[in-house]
């Protein structure tokens, strides 16, 4: 993968995703989205990842939007920003259907658009201390693009109290928003999200990605029940007959590691 302005890529089976604009605390602007589009994108056609994790280079994992950013879309006309407001979408959009399972690590700082990236991502792991907030309104203007994924996390009372009163909150309260997965004491973040990635690594791979499409597919299936469960059979039928599947049961009837455990 090429070089990035605005990323850092460190290439593996875990494939980690660093915002790396460390001196404006990873702030976004137009080229790191652009950036982020493509890479996340481009991943899935390396069929050897098993897990994308997102990151933050320095202090912050990502401090919202940048100011000299900020300072050109305030110029542009309502075209200009529904267009600008399109790709940050999309954005979002891309990380939230990645087909290979999404961790991010968050700490220091997630403010604005940054609530956007981490409720993207299928699990979110952050330090206690991190402070997150919800900053729009204390801008006059709202939490537009990044809200259709932080509302399918937290739901709709949570993001009612937290969008605004654009109050900051640190991770312990994250965690009890349901904003992020875990909430790690000072000083573990490390640990615990390898913890978390070893966990993932000793499942089947193909297997994991075939629940997250089901999760998915459940969630936000607008057929009926019965073809839900017409859905669900199928797809066991297919996972017990699969290399992998069949691999599985043998490991675990014979009480050994299944082949892909790393």
């Amino acid at each position: 993968m090429k070089d990035f302005q605005t990323l850092i890529i460190e290439n593996d089976i875990v494939i980690t995703v660093w915002l790396n604009r460390p001196e404006l605390h990873n702030a976004m602007n137009d080229v790191m989205i652009a950036e982020m589009t493509q890479v996340f994108q481009q991943i899935p056609e390396d069929k050897s990842v098993r897990l994308i994790v997102l990151r933050g280079k320095g202090k912050s994992f990502c401090a919202g939007a940048d100011l000299n950013y900020m300072k050109s879309i305030a110029q542009f006309g309502f075209e200009e920003n529904v267009k600008d407001g399109k790709k940050l979408a999309a954005l979002f959009q891309t990380i939230y259907e990645c087909p290979i399972p999404t961790l991010a690590v968050v700490h220091g700082a997630a403010y604005g658009g940054a609530n956007g990236l981490l409720a993207a991502c299928d699990m979110v792991m952050a330090d206690e201390s991190t402070n997150f907030a919800f900053s729009e309104v204390k801008l006059g203007i709202a939490p537009a693009t990044i809200s259709p994924f932080v509302i399918k996390r937290i739901g709709e009372f949570g993001a009612k109290e937290l969008m605004m009163t654009g109050k900051r909150f640190k991770g312990k309260e994250a965690e009890k928003w349901k904003l992020v997965n875990h909430a790690v004491a000072e000083g573990k973040l490390e640990e615990e999200a390898e913890r978390l990635i070893k966990q993932i690594l000793s499942s089947g791979p193909e297997a994991v990605k075939a629940t997250k499409i089901l999760i998915d597919k459940v969630v936000n299936n607008e057929k009926s029940m019965k073809d839900t469960i017409g859905y669900t059979a199928k797809l066991i039928a297919q996972l017990r007959a699969s290399d992998e599947g069949q691999e599985g049961m043998a490991a675990f009837l014979e009480k050994r590691k299944a082949n892909w455990v790393e």
